[in-house]
């Protein structure tokens, strides 16, 4: 079949026919193309999972603190309401107290008060009152991205402390860690 210019159409009619095309070829992949596109989607997967890792330690971590920032802020409404009252004698009972009972509602991960429980056995993620030495834990969940000087499980500990003002009165209250700790944001080890 020739055009009116004088060419001939053949290889567009092949084209349309499913004939061959001479930009590709039917031997499929090359072993090392195949390779290089499991690198690129290894690769890929890996940032991804690490950069997931990271989300959910941030989450943990900000669940943790918005939890204690509600605590901090029942404690000092509390205290402002027992310090207008001049009632020291309940401020100071705060001391020895389950900060979590200053909570209109306890959060839903909160086991109550146990009496001197085994941190081992504590689900991760969960809040607890341990009452044998009057201490508000929290059992980390990510323990490789929770830096602490406590041995054992990964867990915060925090009391409840009243500050003492001139005269030995009491001028209000804090929440504080027993021990220091730290999040990072390092991808575990495997």
């Amino acid at each position: 079949m020739t055009s009116p210019t004088g060419q001939t159409s053949a290889p567009i009619l092949l084209l349309i026919q499913g004939g061959p095309r001479p930009w590709t070829s039917d031997r499929g992949f090359s072993l090392l193309e195949l390779t290089i596109v499991i690198a690129a989607i290894a690769l890929l997967a890996t940032l991804g999972l690490q950069r997931l890792w990271g989300l959910t330690v941030e989450a943990e971590r900000v669940a943790m603190e918005q939890v204690l920032s509600g605590l901090r802020s029942a404690i000092g409404m509390n205290v402002a309401n027992q310090l207008v009252r001049n009632d020291f004698q309940r401020l100071r009972a705060l001391e020895a107290g389950n900060p979590m009972e200053q909570l209109a509602e306890t959060p839903s991960n909160y086991l109550g008060a146990l009496a001197n429980p085994d941190p081992g056995q504590i689900e991760a993620g969960r809040w607890y009152f341990d009452s044998g030495n009057r201490t508000l834990v929290y059992r980390v969940r990510n323990a490789g991205s929770f830096i602490s000087t406590l041995p054992g499980p990964a867990r915060a500990r925090f009391k409840l402390e009243v500050v003492y003002g001139e005269g030995g009165a009491p001028r209000g209250a804090r929440l504080v860690a027993v021990e220091s700790y730290a999040w990072t944001v390092d991808m575990p080890k495997l």
